[in-house]
């Protein structure tokens, strides 16, 4: 309809299909018009414009007032239309295409806008320049309308669609009811279900609790908190009734429950869907929706409303029966455990126990604190296979029977052997692993066993954490089941402010990730955690249960030997040095230099460091076990450095006079060399290699002697 430069074309297109006769030209017209369709033909060489009198009419024009010029037509359309409409004619005849068909808007006289359609044919020459243009133009309007009706109704019922599958789908992982309300009210929440705000309230011993909120401001719902089932609310209403209640305003609200009236000017929403939520039959609650926009609620919403309410109520309901279930076992295993744990002397215990946030079940690990003669006591952690109710009964017999055979003051050894056949005739096929020690905190001597557990861990008083090498047998029933009911004995010695660490296996174990890397990680919170039992317990129970034990049970137990750090004046430490600890005799040099440094002793420190070296190196290299050194400070009558190294061996070192060639030897007169004292003494079972290393004593001063002996001393 404009002039444009002729683009040659390489086909030409068939002829006209459309050809006017003279004599039905005006009956055709006629018909066009009453179908609002009407013919044009195009001259692009004389830039004249023929359409008959329907087309016109589909323009709005008058056929008596049109003077053949294109842009007689395109004046009538807005700017935009107008260059949309060149621009599809200007591509199919610079492109060399045989047609175009395109849609624009045409302005009416009534203010409506019409949708108008073009279709046509570009004829071109026999060297496919374009010279001509025929087709058809018609009033489009109810086609586009209701195409345009067909759209918006699928995407509405696609965007149904996705609220249920993507609701569905966020319930679906739901396993508690506070899993369900975080689906409803968590990110993401709202968008999901396609509303603007909601609230969530069930029904519990005929109250009802209103437990989730979201969305924009509701302080007036979260007013109402937990109420009664009062059918003057909106709640309680949608419950009682058992039917929906869809409103589409505020002053709609009002009228229906005269008792919101006082909150009509905080409510923020312009429509509310109130669903009851029902399963098997059974009214759990109500569900209500809030909208900003809608006004109206069609038969499609309304569907998907209810859609939704029986989705929450389906989810709510199985999250409650797990609730239910899971309280029980909770409460089942919690009974089979000590209420409380004893307070012992010279030492603090802490424990704690955590059940799975997974699983409908709970596990069977368990811990205990038993009094034994002789101001003893015993410290078990345990795990029995499995994560079910039957687990948990086999855990509470085990543990009584366990109790009662540490009671009796057997060895632990033997404690264990028992147990395993107790539950071995149980007539179970479920084993059980754990840890039992018996606890001298006088001397701090820990006799452990182990039975296809952990060993425990020893955090020192440096903060270094070891993991001693404790000798262990078969699970608890298969070592009876494969007659091997040894259970190997491990002396630890726990000094004075020294930790030892008992867990299940909940607390290092991750999925997808070795077990040692999980036992490392332990390890390191234990060094980095604080000293107090109770302290660490908690930092343990925070960092690492939290993080990946959740998923299984957990019991774990702390035991803290109390510090013995002497008085100011006389401060004292004590290390324990393992006999497979390799770096444990360069920490203890490391550890004497610096405490002495700490104390304003540090002329003494290269003495006592050799000393401490050449003390450790003899029972280590000489006898079966580990050794306990103690530092500590002696104020009277002079000030000097006491170091003692005690040892399991009843056997004396003796004084040897090594050749010159000797690799050995030299620890005793070195000692004697060095200290201003050095003695040996028993120590229960073994013995303490002591020495004192600072300046000597003064001489003790002479009392004068009485008048009357002066007198004979003279004479």
């Amino acid at each position: 309809m404009t002039d444009y430069d002729r683009q040659p074309s390489t086909s030409v297109p068939p002829r006209l299909l459309i050809e006017k006769t003279h004599n039905g030209e005006t009956a055709t017209a006629q018909r066009l018009a009453m179908n609002r369709t009407g013919s044009f033909e195009w001259d692009m060489d004389a830039h004249s414009l023929d359409i008959d009198e329907a087309g016109l009419l589909v323009f709005g024009l008058d056929p008596l007032a049109f003077d053949s010029r294109p842009e007689s037509l395109l004046e009538r359309l807005e700017p935009s239309e107008r260059t949309r409409l060149n621009a599809a004619i200007d591509e199919a005849v610079k492109g060399g295409r045989s047609s175009y068909s395109v849609h624009f808007r045409v302005p009416l006289d009534d203010g409506r806008d019409q949708w108008t359609h073009v279709q046509a044919r570009i004829l071109r020459s026999d060297d496919g320049w374009a010279h001509r243009v025929v087709g058809v133009v018609r009033d489009a309007t109810a086609e586009v309308t209701h195409s345009a009706f067909v759209r918006d109704l699928e995407k509405r019922r696609q965007r149904q669609t996705s609220i249920v599958e993507r609701t569905t789908s966020a319930l679906s992982h739901a396993v508690t009811v506070d899993d369900v309300t975080a689906a409803l009210t968590g990110p993401g929440g709202l968008d999901r279900l396609g509303a603007d705000g909601l609230a969530l309230g069930l029904v519990e011993n005929a109250t009802l609790n209103v437990i989730a909120l979201s969305g924009d401001p509701l302080e007036a719902i979260d007013e109402l908190g937990s109420t009664g089932l009062d059918r003057r609310y909106p709640l309680a209403d949608a419950i009682l009734s058992g039917r929906p209640r869809f409103l589409t305003s505020v002053p709609a609200l009002i009228h229906r429950y005269p008792v919101l009236t006082p909150y009509a000017g905080r409510l923020e929403f312009r429509a509310a869907a109130y669903l009851p939520l029902v399963a098997q039959a059974r009214s759990l609650g109500t569900l209500a929706l809030f909208y900003h926009e809608n006004t109206t609620f069609n038969a499609d919403e309304r569907n998907l409303s209810l859609g939704l309410a029986a989705i929450v109520a389906q989810s709510l309901q199985r999250a409650k029966l797990f609730d239910e279930e899971r309280e029980f076992a909770t409460g089942l295993q919690s009974t089979m455990l000590p209420r409380r744990v004893q307070e012992i002397e010279g030492g603090e215990i802490a424990v704690r126990y955590h059940a799975a946030w997974s699983g409908r079940q709970v596990g069977g690990d368990w811990y205990d604190v038993i009094a034994l003669p002789m101001n003893r006591f015993g410290i078990v952690v345990g795990d029995v296979q499995g994560h079910d109710t039957h687990a948990a009964a086999i855990m509470g017999q085990l543990r009584i029977a366990l109790r009662a055979y540490a009671g009796e003051g057997h060895h632990p050894s033997t404690v264990l052997a028992r147990a395993s056949r107790f539950l071995a005739e149980l007539d179970t096929e479920r084993f059980a692993t754990c840890t039992y020690a018996q606890v001298d905190l006088a001397s701090g001597t820990v006799r452990v066993v182990r039975a296809g557990h952990f060993g425990p861990l020893i955090r020192h008083t440096d903060g270094r954490v070891s993991s001693p090498q404790v000798r262990g047998g078969l699970p608890l029933g298969i070592s009876t089941d494969f007659e091997d009911e040894e259970f190997p004995e491990t002396r630890l010695d726990l000094v004075p402010g020294e930790t030892l660490v008992l867990y299940t296996d909940g607390l290092v174990e991750e999925p997808g990730v070795d077990v040692d890397t999980g036992v490392q990680t332990l390890i390191n919170e234990v060094s980095a955690g604080p000293a107090g039992a109770q302290a660490l317990a908690d930092h343990l129970s925070d960092r690492l249960w939290e993080r990946w034990g959740s998923g299984d049970d957990v019991a774990l137990l702390v035991l803290r030997r109390s510090p013995d750090p002497g008085s100011p004046r006389a401060p004292r430490l004590h290390q324990y040095v393992h006999q497979a600890d390799p770096e444990g005799l360069s920490d203890a040099r490391t550890i004497v230099r610096q405490a002495l440094t700490d104390w304003d002793m540090a002329e003494f420190a290269d003495d006592a460091e050799l000393v401490t070296g050449e003390l450790l190196v003899n029972v280590l290299l000489h006898t079966e076990g580990g050794a306990v050194l103690t530092l500590e400070v002696l104020p009277e009558p002079v000030r000097r450095v006491r170091l003692s190294v005690q040892d399991r061996s009843s056997v004396w070192p003796r004084r040897r006079s090594p050749g010159e060639t000797a690799t050995s030897g030299r620890g005793l007169l070195l000692l004697d060399a060095v200290a201003a004292r050095w003695g040996i003494e028993p120590r229960g079972e073994g013995k303490a290699v002591w020495c004192e290393i600072g300046p000597s004593a003064p001489p003790t001063p002479t009392p004068p002697l009485p008048p009357a002996e002066q007198e004979q001393e003279q004479v």
